[in-house]
């Protein structure tokens, strides 16, 4: 075993967050609505929507067999709705194609709607024990300063970053899932973006960044994601006034919403082009 993995699963194991998609009683349906949730979203707001999510729908044919709209409708504010509907497009594949049951190998999972490399590699890896590398964005922190010695990764993940995350993985099955999850716990705890906890890591004498004196990014500007007055506030202006309707809004009502008619106009009609609303003759609604 190398001389990071008995200290970072250690440290896991006395540390690990007790979240709904973790444990022995997580199956992988709650991992794979875990891993939709989590797309550049927070723990703390995906929990509670996970839990009642796992309280409607506990199989992907629960989901597969509610119009797409309750979906939305559930999603609430966790933000970018579209991944509300991809779910219930691969919960409708996975009933479709597999009897229900999430399927277990990469390849089957890579060809779900909305699945891409990473959330194939998490969900092979976290519902089943899969040997696969899982590099997201703590992921791809925390090698790239325990290793590569940089503050932070490329912008972009590359072909280079997940050679070396495969060179890693403990050579057992079952050890290699709980490495994975445990770097990932690692950089949402202790080496965080912006004030590491270098003091609380468990692998902090093997980490290149350290040793070399902690030099700063040099890297390309990293762009933070803006939000007010954008159209992603608009289109979720709109999406929660409809979702928290009984029926169809009509358009006055939509229109009291948002004061730029010009700004308010192209973003419904983005979210009609996404299929998130649907035009009805009473106004607008989740789809059907």
């Amino acid at each position: 075993m190398s001389e990071l993995h008995e200290p970072l699963l250690a440290w896991y194991d006395a540390h690990a967050r007790d979240l709904p998609w973790r444990g022995d009683g997580a199956t992988p349906w709650s991992v794979m609505v875990s891993e939709f949730m989590l797309q550049q979203t927070p723990v703390t707001r995906v929990e509670p929507v996970h839990r009642l999510w796992m309280e409607t729908w506990p199989t992907p044919a629960d989901l597969a067999a509610a119009p797409s709209g309750e979906a939305v409708r559930a999603w609430g504010r966790l933000g970018y709705p579209r991944r509300a509907l991809r779910l219930h497009a691969a919960a409708t594949a996975i009933v479709e194609r597999y009897a229900g049951e999430v399927p277990s190998s990469y390849d089957d999972l890579r060809a779900l709607p909305g699945v891409g490399d990473y959330t194939a590699a998490a969900i092979a890896t976290f519902g089943y024990g899969r040997r696969h590398a899982v590099l997201d964005t703590n992921v791809r922190r925390v090698l790239a300063r325990l290793v590569s010695g940089v503050e932070l990764p490329p912008v972009a993940a590359t072909a280079g970053e997940k050679r070396l995350a495969e060179s890693l993985l403990p050579h057992d099955e079952g050890d290699a899932a709980t490495w994975s999850i445990a770097l990932m716990e690692l950089g949402a705890l202790v080496c965080t973006a912006a004030r590491p906890r270098c003091e609380a890591c468990p692998v902090v004498g093997e980490c290149a960044w350290r040793a070399a004196g902690y030099p700063a990014y040099d890297g390309p500007p990293r762009k933070g994601q803006t939000w007010a007055g954008t159209d992603r506030q608009v289109r979720g202006r709109l999406m929660a006034v409809v979702r928290e309707a009984e029926g169809a809004v009509p358009k006055p009502r939509l229109d009291r919403a948002w004061d730029d008619d010009t700004q308010r106009d192209r973003a419904l009609a983005s979210l009609l082009t996404d299929g998130l609303l649907v035009e009805t003759p009473d106004g607008y609604a989740l789809p059907g």
